[in-house]
């Protein structure tokens, strides 16, 4: 009886099944960050259907879509292409560095036709996923092995160095915060990190003697932004006046002056949280803090609702890994961090990023649809 009931766990759910086993409080979320999203791009473009509006929105038409029919894929499919998923975007980091696209300095686009993608995004996805798979046949007494230590530090490392090189220091630290809770989740011995955090820390000066000019002016303008008001300082001082400027109830939609009388540099990317505060004001801020606090309560949850292990780590991985990126962007927004270039999930503009955040929520979605479901 008990193995029948087994069994029955594992059979694969009908189509219709599928339908009704969707997390729909995460997908009217998906959905309301993507209608906020695409009125916030209409902003940007000036009350007008322009370049940004017009490509955020069809994307994302695109991606939502796609989120779902990958969301209908056994959670056994994601945990078999774990390994391969992480080695196909790793070859795409390699491709990038060596032929990439580039732009602004730097060297992280791919060319493939019907989209320019920076593979840096989607290894964000594929760290998560090859180390979910790792720990999820591993011992807990053999995960601080030495040979287990040896081989996540090679997955982890390589990516970053890549990453590095592009340069793109702002993504290569989100990848390394990304793996490394799900180290810390899987029973990496704290230890650890407080020697990995020791040895940062004295290493640091050597490790700013090897940054570039921008990444060094960067951290000194994080420090002290009025050094160069109208150079280096100019985004950080705009965004905060922007953001201050909102005040309790903002301005109005379409009636930012800051982003409307161009005060504000790349206010469709990682400064859309800028744009956001201006116009609905701390109110309008905290009602979008709220849907991404949903967010990452439901994935949690879908995780510890899993009855596979490769599951819990991922969607607590990949739920701490949003949580790093709306922390990381809105704190850099607000200059409680360097500026580091790092884009807001959904709402900023950028196709690689969506495309890898779409992704993560398919798996999420697969193992909520499949949340009974043991892997062996």
């Amino acid at each position: 009886m008990h193995q029948f009931r087994e069994s029955s766990l594992n059979n694969e759910f009908t189509l219709f099944q599928k339908i009704k086993n969707l997390d729909y409080i995460l997908l009217v979320c998906i959905l309301l960050l993507g209608l906020i999203s695409s009125l916030s791009m209409y902003s940007t473009d000036g009350g007008e259907i322009l370049y940004h509006t017009k490509s955020h929105i069809f994307k994302f038409s695109i991606f939502f879509p796609m989120m779902i029919f990958l969301s209908f894929f056994s959670i056994k499919f994601w945990h078999a292409i774990g390994y391969l998923f992480y080695i196909i975007v790793f070859l795409f980091l390699i491709w990038a560095s060596l032929y990439g696209i580039k732009a602004s300095g730097s060297q992280r686009w791919i060319n493939l036709y019907f989209l320019n993608i920076q593979p840096s995004e989607l290894m964000k996805i594929a760290i998560i996923l090859c180390l979910a798979k790792f720990y999820h046949r591993v011992q807990l007494g053999k995960v601080n092995s030495f040979t287990n230590i040896l081989t996540v530090l090679v997955i982890l490392t390589l990516p970053i160095m890549l990453v590095i090189s592009q340069p793109d220091l702002g993504t290569s630290i989100l990848i390394a915060l990304s793996g490394i809770v799900v180290l810390w989740l899987a029973g990496f011995n704290i230890k650890y990190f407080f020697y990995s955090f020791l040895t940062l820390i004295i290493s640091m000066p050597f490790i700013i003697s090897f940054l570039k000019p921008y990444q060094k002016l960067r951290i000194l303008t994080f420090f002290n932004p009025d050094r160069d008001p109208l150079g280096a300082g100019y985004q950080i001082i705009q965004s905060k006046i922007a953001v201050g400027s909102g005040g309790l109830t903002g301005k109005g939609f379409l009636k930012g002056t800051q982003s409307y009388l161009e005060f504000l540099p790349e206010k469709h990317t990682d400064f859309i949280f800028t744009l956001f505060a201006e116009q609905f004001g701390f109110i309008g801020s905290i009602a979008l803090l709220i849907v991404y606090i949903v967010i990452i309560i439901r994935i949690l949850l879908i995780g510890s609702i899993s009855r596979s292990y490769f599951a819990k780590l991922f969607c607590y991985g990949y739920g701490s890994a949003i949580f790093f990126y709306i922390t990381v962007n809105m704190s850099m927004v607000l200059g409680l961090l360097p500026i580091v270039g790092s884009p807001l999930p959904i709402m900023s503009y950028g196709g690689s990023s969506m495309l890898a955040t779409m992704i993560g929520f398919s798996i999420v979605m697969s193992a909520k649809i499949n949340h009974k479901q043991l892997i062996g």
